[in-house]
């Protein structure tokens, strides 16, 4: 039965095999997957036969169940010799384990020990932790007392610098009260305590408003000290002040010892205003008087040494020079300044001389010397801006103002002195007529202008405008009277016609020549527009001359020496590219180019008028009109070779002879010879036409090449 339920199952026939193959059994459980056969119960009907093929197929899967199988191992005697095996190994264990005994007994107690010991270290480690515990608690406690008190210390400093400061404040320490009340307000600790007095006025002012009642306490002494000391300082600046009145005083010393106790000023400001204003009242008006006084006299004594040969109101540039009192003519005294010439009054505005040292009257007149007006007027006006801008910044350093406070206080001190320097000026220009003077006092002004932009002192800027819109309309009305001058002059009243320059436009080249160079530094476009006007009128004024003369030759003589004069004396000074030069190169040139063509036209004027001639018919390709002309042209070339050496000759003496400037006088014959050369190249190139080219006397024409070498030793040097 149970055959036919196991198949390929051993048979079990014997309790003895059933031992063995339990035995195989478990060993082959304990390789695969074990089945616990207690939960299989083949007893009761619940029994379920697929569960035990399931158990059979995983037994069969084992690897050693396979090997058996496959080699038909006996399992019967191979259970046996398992057993036999087991039991050999466990008698083996069982000896080495007596034999070990001892040892392992040893190895026991140790443990033991070991168990002890560790059980001493958990309870030794228990308790530090314990310990630890109760630390960070007692950290945590330290910390928390040590915020609280660095708060409290925090507080208490804070507490103590301020009440550390107020009784310093209200302390007031006898040092101070003796420097105060005996010590000389120079001395340096006189200064030193005043600043602490000053520091413990102003901290119970502002106890005051806090209403602390310790204020009141020191507020008697305070006092006290501060009125004493405010009597001192008031008897020191005003002894000073008065000091500047004493004649022949430097100001300017005890200005500077002022300034060493500015502060003094400002604790009169601070603390007592009224005695602040008295000592700056009479700070001004003292200085305001020695100003007025010292500038006065100065400019009194300046004009002592002035030319006593002035300009009037005939004395200008269309005047001829056989008026009534002969201006114009050679000067009799030998420093004389002239009125249309600059010369060396130009150099006032020369770095060195501008800010130079101011003239000394009493010097001056021991030497018998005399200067023009700008001179006067430079050293003059250098006086006030020296002056005004050393006041400027004692006034904004030592009172302590800035803006229009300064400016306010600088003008109730100079004010007075200003006001009589414009008022001389005018007096002096509405009966000025020397228009170079006024000029260059012009450019005086705008550069000490700029001086004093550069110094940053803007006290002196209104003076300055107020200066100019004197002048510049008196230089106008000058030169408009010039202009007029020139506009009416008749050519018929200035004596006998000549035709080297003109005194009238030399006057005028000078005087253009000045005020252009002057101008270029501070270009100014009213300027430009007067003289303009004037050159307009000159040259027409030229031409008016020029008409006087009965020939055209003169006429031109005498506008290329004019002209020629004028721009040489304008190039000395004025610009090159100026409008003045460039408009006179082209009527020079122009004049010049005439003058070449009058010349040459008595000599070869026949040669000339015939290579025009000739040159428009080419043009027009009628040349043929003029094939009946040989008995001209042969009288042309004859006429030519036989004299143009002399022609030549004369020439160059007479343009020699008429104008005054050799240079010029070259420079028109080398232009008259060379334009010869060209008519005469002109006169080759039409009689090489086919018209002419079978006329005889085209053999007798000069080589051109040997004509231009003749005429070369025909070319003066100078």
């Amino acid at each position: 039965m149970a055959e036919a339920l196991l198949p390929g199952a051993v048979r079990l026939s014997s309790g003895a095999d059933s031992a063995a193959y339990l035995h195989d059994e478990k060993s082959d459980f304990d390789a695969a997957p074990a089945l616990n056969l207690g939960d299989l119960d083949i007893t009761t009907d619940e029994f379920i036969l697929d569960e035990v093929d399931i158990h059979i197929q995983a037994n069969l899967e084992d690897d050693l169940v396979k090997e058996a199988l496959r080699t038909g191992v006996d399992l019967r005697q191979y259970s046996k010799q398992v057993e036999t095996e087991l039991q050999r190994i466990e008698q083996a264990s069982i000896k080495d384990y007596i034999k070990e005994s001892q040892n392992i007994a040893s190895l026991h107690n140790q443990i033991t020990a070991c168990d002890s010991i560790l059980e001493r270290m958990e309870g030794m480690l228990s308790s530090f932790q314990s310990d630890l515990s109760s630390i960070s608690s007692e950290i945590q406690t330290l910390q928390q007392q040590s915020v609280s008190m660095n708060l409290r210390l925090k507080n208490r400093q804070a507490v103590r610098s301020q009440l550390s400061q107020l009784v310093d404040e209200l302390v007031v320490p006898s040092t101070m009260i003796s420097v105060i009340l005996d010590s000389p307000v120079t001395e340096q600790e006189f200064l030193e305590q005043l600043h602490e007095l000053n520091s413990k006025i102003n901290y119970a002012k502002e106890l005051s408003f806090k209403e602390t009642l310790a204020c009141s306490d020191i507020q008697d002494i305070v006092d006290r000290l501060k009125i004493k000391a405010v009597s001192k300082i008031r008897e020191f600046i005003l002894q000073k002040i008065y000091s500047f009145r004493k004649p022949m005083t430097n100001y300017q010393i005890p200005q500077n010892t002022l300034l060493k106790y500015r502060f003094f000023y400002q604790f009169l400001l601070a603390n007592e205003r009224t005695v602040a204003k008295e000592v700056r009242d009479e700070y001004v008006d003292t200085m305001s008087k020695i100003y007025f006084s010292y500038f006065k006299s100065y400019s009194g004594r300046l004009l002592k040494v002035q030319y006593e040969d002035v300009a009037d109101k005939d004395d200008l540039m269309g005047v001829e020079d056989t008026a009534k009192k002969g201006f114009f003519s050679k000067p009799s005294l030998k420093s004389r300044n002239t009125i249309f010439t600059v010369g060396q009054r130009g150099a006032v505005l020369s770095p060195a001389e501008l800010e130079g040292p101011i003239l000394i009257p009493h010097t001056a007149q021991r030497g018998d010397s005399r200067y023009p007006y700008e001179t006067l007027f430079r050293s003059q006006h250098y006086a006030l801006l020296d002056n005004g801008c050393r006041e400027f910044l004692f006034l904004s350093d030592f009172f302590m103002v800035a803006g229009n406070s300064a400016l306010d206080l600088f003008n109730s001190i100079m004010g007075k002195t200003l006001s009589m320097f414009l008022k001389n000026l005018s007096t002096y220009l509405s009966d000025c007529y020397d228009s170079i003077a006024v000029f260059l006092c012009i450019h005086i002004i705008l550069r000490f202008r700029a001086i004093t932009v550069k110094r940053n002192i803007p006290a002196l800027d209104k003076y300055w405008e107020a200066v100019l819109e004197l002048l510049w309309p008196r230089f106008e009305l000058i030169l408009e009277m010039n202009i007029q001058s020139i506009r009416n002059t008749d050519p018929q009243k200035l004596g006998v016609l000549d035709t080297r320059p003109h005194y009238i436009t030399r006057r005028y080249a000078e005087f253009s020549s000045a005020v252009v160079s002057i101008n270029q530094t501070f270009p100014n476009e009213r300027t430009h527009t007067l003289l303009g006007q004037l050159q307009v009128e000159v040259e027409n004024f030229v031409l008016k001359m020029a008409a006087e003369f009965p020939s055209r030759r003169d006429q031109l003589i005498f506008l290329i020496n004019n002209y020629d004069m004028m721009l040489g004396v304008l190039m000395e000074r004025a610009a090159d590219d100026s409008k003045e030069v460039e408009g006179f190169q082209q009527l020079l040139l122009a004049r010049t180019q005439e003058f070449i063509e009058e010349i040459l036209s008595p000599p070869f004027g026949g040669m000339i008028a015939f290579v025009k001639e000739s040159e428009a018919l080419i043009e027009k390709g009628q040349l043929d009109k003029l094939r009946n002309d040989e008995a001209r042209i042969t009288q042309l070339v004859r006429g030519f070779s036989s004299t143009w050496k002399q022609s030549v000759e004369a020439l160059s003496q007479d343009v020699m002879r008429s104008f005054t400037n050799f240079k010029n006088g070259t420079s028109i014959i080398q232009g008259a010879l060379t334009q010869l050369i060209q008519y005469y190249h002109g006169f080759h190139k039409v009689l090489s036409q086919p018209t002419f080219r079978s006329l005889a006397v085209r053999s007798e024409l000069i080589n051109l090449h040997h004509l231009m070498v003749e005429v070369k030793k025909h070319k003066p040097n100078f």
